[in-house]
């Protein structure tokens, strides 16, 4: 249960961001296997593990972004952090109703994280979310 939690976290994020992004028409140029992109979301303690990490991510083409809509971008940005804070905790919902031992405990560990990442990835500057605002300033 552990490790399909880490698996899912560490990797449903960009897989989210190009899911979403190739049914609204945005093109990735390439992927990643790397620490996050937005180091000063994590305490400090957490911040180098965090950094160094092997999560699954994706860069977008510059020529799509700039012709897609910002709706487009800001649901795109916006797919990632939903899918970290989301997938892995319904992963753990789904082991605890099917009776997986201390899963329950784990579910309340991982909502707690879950709305941790979204806490903090919407009031990070340079976050999913805050890109996903900036998209749609630019209507």
């Amino acid at each position: 249960m552990l490790g399909g939690w880490a698996i899912l976290y560490f990797c449903c994020h960009g897989i989210a961001h190009w899911a979403v992004g190739r049914i609204l028409g945005i093109r990735f140029a390439f992927y990643t296997v790397g620490g996050t992109g937005n180091p000063e979301a994590w305490a400090p303690g957490l911040r180098w593990v965090f950094e160094h990490l092997p999560f699954f991510g994706v860069q977008t083409e510059k020529a799509s972004m700039q012709q897609a809509s910002p709706m487009a971008k800001a649901i795109m940005w916006s797919a990632g952090v939903t899918s970290s804070a989301v997938i892995p905790t319904l992963g753990v919902f789904w082991a605890w109703r099917s009776g997986v031992p201390w899963s329950k405990l784990f579910f309340l560990i991982a909502l707690f994280w879950s709305f941790g990442t979204l806490a903090s990835n919407w009031t990070s500057r340079t976050g999913d979310y805050s890109k996903a605002r900036r998209a749609l300033k630019h209507q």
